[in-house]
């Protein structure tokens, strides 16, 4: 079930395949990616997923790192928001998350704080407990106090929490951008799929080393 399909080496060939065979066109020419009216939100880049010695590690996390960190790094500098979430639970706020998984990441969990190697501030941090990382969380009321109405997406994983999000946005109005090369999974079957389904019907796909330029065409 899990495979490490994102290497330093492979992720960027990998990802601009499946950019290539999944993305409509029609979609990226119309929906035009602009910086000044967009937020970063990066989804669960916890130890929980990250570390090894986690039995839900995502083998291929690691190798997003770079890519996510360098989005955050060019959002910053044009002053638009940088969002990462935390997923945690109690047992009163898990509803079906608490029977479908067979642990919790509650905030004494060992794991839950956010892998090291992204770079966050603590005022970019927000707390959700669900897949969609706007229910009953702060996220709405954060992307409105920056007139947001673009939405790039990225982090784990691509086919639980980052396309229910990516979904959700969608439903609210917000123009979805989804990072191909910025979300893992188990595996290279989970990521597509996702792929394919959002390109059809909620997301623009597109990579991190192309929201710099697709902001100064």
């Amino acid at each position: 079930m899990k495979e490490q399909y994102f290497t330093s080496e492979t992720i960027n060939a990998l990802s601009r395949q499946w950019l290539k065979a999944y993305a409509w066109s029609e979609k990226a020419e119309s929906q035009l990616f602009d910086i000044e009216r967009a937020a970063l939100l990066i989804l669960d880049m916890q130890g929980y997923f990250l570390n090894p010695d986690s039995h839900a590690y995502i083998p291929s996390s690691t190798a997003i790192l770079p890519g996510l960190n360098q989005a955050a790094s060019f959002f910053r500098s044009r002053k638009r928001p940088v969002i990462a979430t935390k997923h945690i639970n109690t047992v009163e706020d898990a509803g079906m998350m608490g029977s479908w998984w067979s642990e919790l990441i509650t905030d004494n969990h060992s794991l839950s704080d956010i892998h090291p190697d992204l770079k966050i501030a603590r005022d970019e941090v927000l707390i959700k407990s669900q897949y969609d990382a706007f229910y009953h969380s702060d996220l709405a009321a954060v992307l409105n106090t920056y007139e947001v109405d673009q939405l790039v997406i990225g982090g784990v994983m691509t086919h639980l929490c980052c396309e229910t999000t990516a979904r959700a946005a969608f439903i609210q109005g917000l123009e979805v951008f989804f990072l191909v090369d910025g979300t893992a999974t188990y595996n290279r079957e989970y990521h597509q799929a996702s792929l394919q389904n959002l390109a059809h019907g909620f997301a623009v796909l597109t990579m991190t080393e192309d929201l710099q330029k697709e902001s100064q065409s």
